[in-house]
């Protein structure tokens, strides 16, 4: 995010060697950018990185680093400040900002002197990977950055000063600006973090603790979160141990399209159903949060491993709802892929794995079946959302920003492979859309990336399609648009019998779309007979090179009804 602070940071000479991202419209979303770069990249040592000006620059990414913490995504936010002189005498921008992120962080720090930048980013890196990711924020005052003939202009540096006082300045100017050494700045960027895996790996004992306790099992299954995405274990050799366990899996987050579209092993309905029947869960990397319902819908006669790099995360409500017979503080990939070699002669029960297809099935025929219901006006959503499914190439990536419509769409929408699914995790963050998706093209430039928004999210960051055009950034943007925060008024009205604030309106967000350069297609119930074409019509524009907006006017229908997440 361009402003007075960037200009020194980004003009260094390790920047050119960076992933380089264009200045985007909103500051959040240069945070949000950043947890779709380390997921994507994938890579021990990879971390995204944000840099945003002082005060409000900072204050702005708040609830975008906050994201980042519960999605467990390693992020280094870099922070302008006053100039160090200045601090506390009224600057602009000048306020505290290490208290803000000092909760959110796993690290934080001020950089006084030049000499202390490179450490201090190293500290600050390790950090944001070490066990469980996260995000850390380094601020530079901006006396430190900018070159030292500036700052002695600035500060009104005298070479004969008059005074304690003015001693005591230059002095301190000295120390923290020294005077230019031409051969020490390349010095200091040419020694990159080395990339190594820093996580807690599971240890043999508890391995064949599980071992035994699997193979005893025989109604098994597996809840596999983001965590089974991270290094050191490459998705290809997860995707194969999993393939070899043979347990059905229920993938969420960034896990989802680890098994393909089609894995007779991948279970997506029912799910509350067949925690109740199961004799062995295996949560890897999985939280019992609201999401399972607090560990509830674990049965209190099941055997439960747990496994995960945060041990807080890992035990959550077990001391109220349920309680794990192995709990493992490590790597979930390592642990997954230490297990099925553990298991190398284990066949599970097919009838059991049969038995949850079948139900899997029947459960995705009904909600088939639901799509062709009419609404009272505009489309059916769950249609729409089945002839994008239909649609999408191999090479497509998806990513989510929006509640009930996102919501349908994760019953319906399926990725063809691993890290091809980017949704905002446990903290529901809406206007992650944009940065996400910009961060996903950027990392996959080969990839036909798609943004699912629900109408109101759009409005988040619906900006970043300037962004977009500027950058010749083609991506692929569908609305789900119901003129309504029907998440809310989903719960609402049934129990207050009031709408109030839910309501919004059939804005014409196609043709804000194109008066920011892309394209905006309108699709509506005129058009139901060529959805595919609207939709196909969009596909080429973004192969053109053309970031595309699709306004899809939908209804409302009774899909998810009594959903509520709190």
């Amino acid at each position: 995010m361009q402003s007075g602070f960037q200009p020194p940071a980004l003009n260094c000479p390790l920047f050119p060697r960076c992933l380089a991202c264009p200045p985007v419209c909103g500051k959040d979303a240069v945070v949000h950018i950043c947890p779709s770069v380390g997921w994507l990249l994938c890579i021990a040592g990879t971390v995204g990185v944000a840099a945003v000006t002082a005060g409000p620059g900072v204050t702005n990414t708040v609830t975008a680093v906050k994201n980042a913490q519960m999605a467990e995504s390693p992020v280094l936010l870099i922070g302008g400040a006053a100039a160090t002189l200045q601090k506390g005498r009224g600057a602009l921008q000048d306020i505290e900002q290490l208290c803000l992120f000092k909760p959110l962080c796993k690290f934080c720090a001020s950089v006084r002197t030049v000499r202390d930048i490179v450490p201090t980013l190293r500290r600050a890196i390790a950090a944001a990977q070490f066990g469980t990711p996260g995000p850390v924020f380094v601020e530079f005052p901006i006396d430190v950055l900018y070159p030292y003939y500036l700052v002695e202009k600035e500060l009104s540096f005298k070479e004969t000063p008059r005074g304690l006082l003015g001693g005591v300045i230059n002095c301190w100017e000295l120390t923290t600006v020294p005077p230019p050494r031409p051969q020490a700045l390349p010095s200091l960027c040419t020694d990159p973090w080395p990339c190594q895996a820093l996580m807690v790996l599971p240890i043999c004992v508890q391995v064949q603790q599980c071992v035994e306790l699997v193979s005893r099992a025989k109604k098994p299954v597996m809840l596999l979160g983001s965590q089974v995405t991270l290094p050191p274990t490459p998705v290809e050799k997860l995707r194969e141990a999993l393939e070899a366990l043979g347990i059905p899996c229920f993938l969420g987050g960034m896990a989802r399209g680890m098994l393909g579209r089609d894995s007779p092993l991948h279970i997506r309905q029912n799910r509350r159903e067949v925690l109740k029947e199961a004799d062995l869960v295996i949560l890897a990397g999985t939280v019992c949060d609201f999401r399972l319902s607090y560990g509830c819908v674990l049965s209190r006669r099941s055997i439960v491993i747990a496994i995960n790099r945060d041990r807080a995360q890992m035990l959550r409500n077990s001391d109220v709802f349920w309680k794990p017979r192995v709990a493992i503080q490590g790597d979930a990939g390592s642990f997954l892929l230490s297990l099925s070699q553990g298991l190398k002669s284990y066949s599970p029960p097919q009838d059991w794995a049969t038995s949850l297809k079948d139900g899997d099935q029947r459960k995705e025929k009904a909600n088939r079946e639901k799509s062709k219901e009419p609404t009272e006006q505009h489309l059916n959503p769950l249609k729409l959302l089945h002839h994008v499914d239909n649609l999408l190439p191999e090479n497509s990536l998806l990513v989510l920003d929006g509640g009930d419509f996102v919501g349908s769409a994760a019953y319906i929408v399926r990725p063809w492979g691993p890290l091809r699914w980017l949704d905002p995790g446990a903290f529901g963050t809406l206007g992650v859309g944009g940065g996400f998706a910009l961060g996903a093209k950027l990392c996959r430039p080969d990839s036909e990336v798609w943004i699912l928004y629900g109408d109101g999210s759009l409005g988040y960051s619906i900006m970043e399609f300037d962004t977009f055009v500027r950058h010749k950034t083609p991506v692929i943007a569908l609305v789900g648009n119901d003129a309504c925060w029907s998440q809310i008024s989903r719960e609402q009205v049934p129990l207050l019998g009031s709408n109030v604030a839910c309501g919004l309106a059939y804005v014409d967000y196609h043709l804000v779309a194109e008066g920011l350069g892309g394209k905006g297609f309108l699709l509506s119930r005129q058009d139901e007979a060529c959805m595919d074409n609207i939709v196909q019509a969009a596909q080429e524009a973004c192969r053109e090179g053309h970031p595309t907006l699709i306004n899809a006017l939908i209804g409302r229908t009774s899909f998810r009804e009594g959903s509520i997440s709190v």
